[in-house]
């Protein structure tokens, strides 16, 4: 089971502290750092100092680490042209020497687009496949040739798809609970699929329709990787658990319930039940980033015991 971090830097994170996470993501063995895309905080709290925008500080973590993957979960198809973000993730990429995914949803924050001025369309899903044909087919075009595109919403003509990746191929995911597009569109473009925030009996049932969508499409369904993301709040004993969750605003047995929440025991008998069901990659949602200790005690007390 890969453990990858995963935070909310819009509740509240300069660029400074993503950094040192991601510094003691790599230095405490996980398999890598993502971040969520939003210009704006949700629910209670200042946001302060201000949002910082997801493949920026993604270029700058490229610089100052050397083993870890970097990615978002998920970047907003509404925030960016196509053309520009392939631009941007390619470059991403050659800077931190091919460690680069992206994820790309439709995006649903309608707030953060009133916030900052950013068109919130109605048709977001026939956008991003769109995004997605694009997004891939820039990067997959032959160097030297070009690549055209007749969309509804996104039209190319005569793009010389550059820049390229360092990767061959940048991992791309597709996520969310949708019963029938959204499986179809991971089916066709990605190379994982994550659910994030579901039970174990809502994984499993939205898992089994990405496998019968890939099916449908030719695709071997194993050729997908099956992840989800869950808020973490792991604790030494029932005090440090209390503590760490009442500093993210949260109750222990909601975090039980719905999350990777307890002792390292209770976490790792947890993560058991997601694996049962074909999960193979598990992204911890880390609310606190200021605290430090509670990464080392996940990278010591519970990833060690799943290797």
């Amino acid at each position: 089971m890969d453990l990858r971090i995963f935070t909310e830097p819009q509740q509240g994170a300069s660029y400074d502290t993503l950094l040192t996470v991601a510094k003691a993501t790599e230095d405490l063995g996980f398999d890598a750092f993502f971040r969520s895309d939003h210009y704006l905080r949700m629910g209670d709290g200042d946001g302060l100092p201000g949002p910082t925008d997801a493949w920026i500080t993604l270029a700058g973590i490229a610089r100052e680490t050397s083993r870890i993957r970097l990615g978002t979960l998920m970047t907003a198809a509404t925030f960016r042209l196509p053309g520009v973000l392939a631009i941007q993730v390619a470059q991403v990429d050659q800077m931190s020497g091919g460690r680069v995914e992206l994820g790309l949803g439709a995006g649903w924050f309608e707030e953060e687009h009133k916030a900052y001025g950013i068109p919130f369309p109605k048709d977001k899903f026939a956008r991003l496949e769109e995004q997605l044909a694009v997004v891939t087919g820039l990067w997959a075009t032959e160097t030297g040739k070009t690549f055209d595109f007749r969309g509804e919403h996104y039209q190319l003509t005569g793009s010389p798809a550059l820049p390229k990746p360092a990767q061959e191929k940048i991992p791309v995911l597709i996520g969310g609970h949708g019963a029938v597009r959204t499986p179809r569109l991971a089916a066709r473009y990605a190379d994982e699929f994550n659910i994030p925030f579901a039970s174990v009996e809502d994984s499993e049932r939205q898992f089994g329709r990405v496998r019968t969508a890939a099916l449908a499409a030719g695709r071997d369904a194993d050729s997908l990787t099956y992840s989800s993301a869950l808020v973490v709040c792991v604790g030494r004993d029932d005090q440090e658990v209390a503590r760490r969750a009442a500093a993210i605003g949260r109750e222990v047995d909601e975090l039980k319930a719905n999350g990777l929440a307890g002792s390292p025991a209770e976490v790792v008998d947890k993560i058991g039940r997601y694996a049962e069901i074909g999960a193979s990659r598990l992204y911890l949602q880390l609310l606190d980033l200021s605290d430090l200790d509670h990464l080392e005690l996940i990278s010591s007390q519970v990833q060690a015991q799943l290797a």
